[in-house]
């Protein structure tokens, strides 16, 4: 049976909504059962979604529709791309409910429902075919984490929840004025429509800087990135797990769906602002990394330093840019959210973040010093793992528009070294001199279960990136025949058509890009 037959989309929306409100109703152990079911039936429906969709087939698979009231359709639908950051979801979810299994003791079922109704509003974004359905779970996505981090977080969890909300909700305020105006204008708020909608020129500058004031601090980009340190440091484990793994990555999905296609012009136009700002971010946020002596602090900073490569690969109005900016983003998901999970590990042992309290793990925690040293070199991008292919491919893509913001954006992976080594070597080697931190006993089998999934995606992206290229190709290749009418000329010497590449451009959806490498070839 194909998952095209059913709703399936529908499905996976219900499946943790529901579990979410049993988990209201039942005792704090039948909770985290329901929770880790509930997570784990929408994973088996995640891969089911995943092996049924064609990367050959249309463009939008699994669409539904129906009209729910005034303006607002049920509308839902994914693209490879959709597809890719639906996995990420439904995968790191189960992982989330098991790191909070002993750890959360107060107000279990409505910490584990506040978990299950953000899975449904990420899904929900990601699946959304309808503008303003897209806004409302965007936006809803912030009420489960604020209680996350303000009612489970550290002694400092009320500044930074509500440092948290007022952030990201005042940013897309603009975000919906702008989406009401686009309605008006183009008659309709279908999404695929109004990915192929022309807007004027001159209402481009202003929509995009609307979208961008909320995706810019989803990212976060700097200098919009200050709540993001103070929101990883007071989170529990889990929350930091899924805010860095899939939350941030709204924001990218954001300028993929909405400020790249919808506004190609306006996109060109402000191609400086967004390579200023990442080049800044690179440098700038992993500078003060090397300086943290807390460790959920640096790798907070190291998440802002990765998403502005991120930002810089979209940006690149080509083929590479944009596929590898999209891998970055999967695999910053998998390792900035094992990489909190290894922070969470020796810190429900010691009750402490800091860096000089440990060191020597490699003695007395083995297992758990190999997992966080495959973790720290996927960090850094070394080939073999999933950040290599990503930052790859995306600085080859920004190398044809703009040499220089490459040249800085390169110098993130060697700083990003600098930092994440240097953390390493004072957390796994050196000389044990904290008795306590020498006594803690090796992973446990549920934290094995934690780490492992994690691992082996890891490699498999890393070893195998076809699997995640695959997807999504036709999808970029759409959206590069969409904006390369509008592409700057880059500073160097590679042209995306000349006959050297155009037998290696990708085909989109409906052939274009098919008639037009052709075209060049001959």
């Amino acid at each position: 049976m194909n998952a095209a037959e059913l709703p399936i989309l529908s499905i996976m929306l219900a499946v943790p909504m529901l579990g979410a409100i049993a988990c209201l109703f039942v005792r704090d152990e039948l909770a985290r059962v329901v929770a880790l079911g509930a997570t784990l039936l929408n994973l088996v429906l995640g891969i089911w979604l995943w092996a049924s969709y064609d990367p050959a087939g249309a463009q939008w698979q699994f669409v539904e529709s129906a009209q729910l009231f005034g303006p607002i359709g049920w509308k839902l639908g994914i693209d490879g791309i959709s597809l890719l950051l639906i996995m990420l979801s439904v995968f790191l979810m189960p992982i989330c409910i098991g790191a909070s299994w002993r750890s959360i003791t107060e107000r279990v079922g409505l910490y584990m429902a506040s978990f299950l109704l953000m899975e449904t509003l990420m899904i929900g974004v990601f699946a959304a075919q309808d503008l303003l359905l897209f806004y409302i779970m965007f936006e809803a996505g912030l009420i489960p984490m604020y209680l996350i981090i303000g009612i489970w977080g550290g002694k400092d969890r009320i500044y930074a929840s509500y440092k948290f909300f007022l952030y990201t909700l005042l940013g897309s305020v603009f975000m919906l004025l702008a989406m009401l105006w686009m309605i008006q204008q183009a008659g309709t708020a279908d999404i695929p429509t109004l990915l192929n909608h022309d807007f004027p020129a001159e209402a481009q500058t202003i929509l995009w800087l609307a979208f961008f004031a909320s995706f810019a601090v989803k990212m976060p980009m700097w200098p919009v990135h200050t709540w993001l340190p103070d929101a990883h440091v007071q989170a529990p484990t889990a929350g930091s797990v899924i805010l860095a793994g899939v939350l941030l990555k709204m924001g990218g999905y954001g300028f993929l769906r909405f400020s790249l296609p919808m506004f190609p012009e306006a996109s060109a136009q402000f191609i400086w602002l967004i390579f200023g700002l990442s080049m800044v971010a690179v440098v700038y946020t992993s500078l003060v990394a090397l300086v943290q002596d807390d460790m959920k602090k640096l790798i907070a900073y190291s998440s802002v330093a990765h998403m502005a490569i991120v930002t810089v690969g979209l940006f690149t109005f080509n083929q590479q840019g944009i596929e590898g900016a999209i891998i970055v983003m999967l695999s910053h998901g998998l390792v900035s959210g094992a990489l909190f999970l290894c922070v969470g590990v020796i810190y429900d042992r010691l009750h402490t973040r800091e860096i000089s309290r440990y060191g020597g793990l490699s003695i007395n925690m083995p297992k758990y010093a190999l997992f966080f040293m495959l973790f720290t070199m996927a960090s850094v991008g070394l080939p073999g793992t999933s950040g290599f292919v990503g930052e790859f491919l995306s600085l080859a893509g920004a190398y044809k528009v703009s040499t220089w913001a490459t040249l800085i954006a390169t110098t993130g992976i060697i700083l990003g070294a600098g930092y994440m080594l240097y953390l390493y070597r004072r957390i796994a080697f050196g000389e044990q001199v904290n008795a306590d931190a020498a006594a803690m006993p090796d992973l446990d089998k549920r934290e094995l279960w934690l780490l492992a999934p994690i691992a082996a995606a890891v490699l498999w992206m890393g070893v195998y990136p076809e699997s995640f290229l695959a997807p999504i190709r036709r999808d970029v290749a759409t959206i590069v025949d969409r904006i390369e009418r509008a592409a700057p000329a880059g500073d160097s010497k590679l042209k995306e058509n000349d006959k050297t590449t155009a037998k290696y451009r990708v085909h989109a959806h409906g052939g274009e890009h098919q008639k037009k490498a052709e075209g060049a070839a001959h």
